[in-house]
């Protein structure tokens, strides 16, 4: 059974930085594209960040390329979101998301939902003004 469960949202001032981190368990984690989106009141989910099983290329949406680093920890099967310079419009549920290499990477889905397989339940990002 593949669980993924984020962790590390909660309330920031405009500014102000968080990390958020994935945990997953049940799926061969190093094999496996993992994704943040996020989805705001209102609002369809939207792709945030990509990284690749090995770790060695990452993919962003412009609105927080610069701000924002996805990496991950094969070896704890963590991924994590580095959010710095944080601004209200970042306000949102962010969720994790794993997907295969070839449907992600080689079919360029990775910015679309329909690449990935599983997801997390969620964890919530408030950023005030």
């Amino acid at each position: 059974q593949v669980q993924l469960v984020e962790s590390g949202g909660g309330l920031v001032q405009a500014g102000g930085s968080l990390r958020l981190s994935c945990a997953a368990s049940g799926l061969t984690f190093s094999s496996k594209t993992m994704g943040w989106f996020r989805q705001a009141p209102g609002k369809e989910r939207e792709f945030v960040a990509a990284i690749k099983g090995t770790g060695g290329s990452t993919y962003y949406a412009d609105s927080v390329k610069g701000r924002f680093t996805i990496s991950r920890d094969n070896a704890k099967n963590t991924q994590y979101l580095q959010m710095n310079s944080l601004k209200p419009e970042d306000t949102a549920v962010y969720y994790c998301a794993a997907g295969p290499h070839y449907r992600t990477i080689v079919n360029g889905l990775f910015p679309y939902e329909s690449g990935y397989d599983y997801w997390g339940q969620g964890t919530q990002v408030t950023v005030s003004s």
